[in-house]
């Protein structure tokens, strides 16, 4: 059997557990990931770009050369299909961004604001304790558009590209990202390598992301629009196309003043031509990620199958 076959269907397969059941619970891969991260750092840092560099060599590296071997080792067409679909269920964070998304909208809705700020840290790394209602709209959904194409259609792109190592290369590059990819005295050069590897294997998935939300989204033109005319003004090469595309399909303006821990601002430049957001456009931002993740799957697997087809 071609093994864009098994490929094709490993995506699917883990794409549905994902919807089925959201993250592993236990024993997840990617928080053990984490964890060797920590420890590794504790050895490694310096403060400098080449330790930085070194230390997601070690890592991405590493990991990447164990899903390699694993991949090689599934020959048969079945194994590698399990082997494909576990590996994606346990990268991907679709599900589980959804369920926290629609959390932080159900506490949003009782009127208990306090527990909304404190469920929001689970999406955004800004200081949540003075926001509004309207401000943790707009952080919740700029959070859902980011991650939707940072942990779910970039991850199906990799794995469309180059398998089960493309997938745990994406994941491990954006969690080390997540990690220390962060502008503060500590990370500001250690972290650089981190940051500017996961802005390039973000790249053609962002793009991705951009063109299935006009697909799927409710206005093409707006979209267009916004991607067109603001996303080069967001401080990130990726998250600015996302934003600036959901901004415009939803009718919404993102963007503005943020506050993070350590009394950091930022002004970002503002998304789309429409209305601030508000509690309930959660739920509209939550359908339309869907969407576009469904549109990723399936553009992944077409993928595998032409490029089967092709040998």
């Amino acid at each position: 059997m071609n093994p864009m076959v098994p490929r094709a269907g490993g995506l699917l397969l883990g794409h549905i557990a994902d919807r089925l059941f959201g993250d592993p619970r236990r024993w997840h891969p990617v928080a053990g990931f984490g964890r060797t991260a920590l420890l590794l750092e504790r050895q490694m840092y310096a403060d400098s770009r080449a330790c930085g560099a070194a230390y997601v060599l070690a890592l991405v590296g590493g990991a990447t050369a164990g899903a390699t071997a694993a991949e090689r080792f599934a020959r048969h067409p079945l194994a590698r299909l399990l082997l494909t679909a576990a590996v994606t269920w346990a990268v991907l964070g679709g599900r589980s961004l959804e369920r926290e998304a629609a959390a932080v909208h159900r506490l949003l809705a009782a009127g208990d604001l306090d527990d909304a700020r404190r469920r929001l840290r689970n999406l955004v790394g800004r200081d949540t304790t003075a926001l509004t209602p309207d401000e943790i709209a707009r952080a919740v959904i700029e959070s859902v558009a980011e991650n939707t194409s940072d942990a779910v259609v970039s991850s199906y792109l990799w794995g469309a590209i180059a398998g089960v190592p493309g997938l745990v290369a994406h994941r491990t590059a954006n969690t080390l990202d997540a990690m220390i990819g962060h502008h503060n005295a500590r990370y500001e050069r250690f972290g650089w390598a981190a940051a500017r590897f996961d802005d390039v294997m973000g790249l053609p998935g962002a793009r991705l992301s951009g063109m299935l939300t006009v697909a799927v989204g409710p206005d093409r033109r707006a979209t267009i629009t916004a991607w067109r005319h603001d996303a080069r003004h967001h401080p990130s090469p990726n998250a600015g196309v996302i934003e600036a595309s959901f901004a415009g399909a939803l009718g919404l303006e993102l963007g503005g003043t943020n506050t993070y821990y350590g009394n950091r601002i930022e002004d970002r430049a503002l998304m789309g031509q429409g209305r601030g957001p508000v509690p309930d456009d959660i739920i509209q931002t939550t359908s339309l990620a869907r969407r576009v993740t469904w549109g990723a799957v399936f553009t992944a697997a077409s993928v595998c199958l032409l490029r089967g087809r092709g040998r």
